[in-house]
């Protein structure tokens, strides 16, 4: 078996998804505000590309929110922004999500082909590599990354993953998780460094949301794995 990184969706080839366990990685903010929403008792989230799909799917389902952001900013006229803190259990536990951000849902999106679809961050990296390696298939991690370019954020978190993923396995590294991984271990003591040295932390601080940075760079804070059901287009808490 193979652990392999992909630094964004485009770096995809459609023949690497079938058989395969894809995480889709995120970490500032989509995938831990996915987490945290089903956490938070979210019965599901629907991915979209687009906000006026996020608008038109939630409109059919009685009772979702409508959740999103492009460039960081909220959009106007959606009940949530993208935001983990807002994710909070009395505004999401029993509802059904429609949610459409820069990178993070057309990362999942692009890769409902796979055979198995999980979303991983730095919040949950044990227990998504744990449900990786527990496919018994190949492993690609997806990094959603920022506008078609590699993130650094996103890129450490699947270097780690790759890494234990591989562990857990015996499998081999290719090229881009052996990369991934030497990225991972540089910040695997403090990935809160990832606040100083990730452009998007930044700016993300700079926009007064220094407390969603600290809530993403946490490591291994939760056990929850989303997994992408492209059956019935929603993300499912793995939990029972």
């Amino acid at each position: 078996m193979r652990v392999d990184v992909a630094p964004t969706p485009d770096a995809v080839a459609a023949a690497m998804l079938p058989g395969a366990a894809v995480l889709v990685v995120d970490v500032l903010r989509a995938s831990t505000s996915i987490i945290t929403a089903l956490a938070n008792g979210c019965v599901a989230i629907v991915p979209v590309a687009e906000p006026e799909e996020a608008r038109r799917r939630a409109a059919a389902i009685p009772g979702a929110l409508v959740a999103g952001e492009r460039r960081g900013e909220p959009l106007e006229g959606f009940d949530l922004g993208n935001s983990p803190l807002e994710f909070a259990p009395e505004r999401v536990a029993g509802r059904t999500i429609v949610m459409t951000t820069s990178n993070g849902t057309r990362a999942l999106v692009a890769v409902r082909g796979a055979a198995h679809v999980g979303v991983g961050a730095l919040v949950n990296v044990e227990a998504a590599a744990a449900w990786a390696a527990g496919c018994r298939c190949d492993v690609l991690v997806v990094c959603a990354g920022e506008r078609g370019a590699r993130s650094l954020e996103d890129w450490v978190c699947a270097g780690l993953l790759a890494e234990r993923v591989a562990a857990r396995i015996g499998a081999s590294l290719g090229e881009g998780a052996a990369e991934a991984s030497v990225a991972g271990r540089a910040y695997a003591d403090d990935v809160g460094r990832l606040a100083h040295d990730s452009r998007w932390a930044r700016h993300l601080t700079a926009s007064g949301r220094g407390r969603d940075v600290a809530a993403c760079l946490a490591l291994d804070t939760m056990t929850l794995v989303p997994l992408y059901r492209a059956d019935v287009d929603k993300v499912l808490s793995s939990h029972p």
